[in-house]
């Protein structure tokens, strides 16, 4: 029983697509929490914010 070269390839073209496939839906995914993080991000630079007091991107403009 031989395997013909196009075989071999439309196996690994198969492959790479089910794994593009796979990578795809796992990008996809939302974290637990994403929303909390987004909302202490700062407005004018978008680092996180640590703490209560102003970013110090606003520190330094003032």
């Amino acid at each position: 029983m031989r395997v013909s070269g196009f075989d071999v390839i439309s196996k690994i073209v198969l492959l790479f697509l089910v794994g593009m496939g796979v990578l795809a839906m796992f990008g996809k995914l939302t974290l637990p929490g994403k929303k909390h993080l987004d909302a202490h991000k700062c407005t004018s630079c978008g680092r996180f914010k640590i703490g209560k007091g102003p970013c110090p991107c606003e520190s330094k403009r003032g």
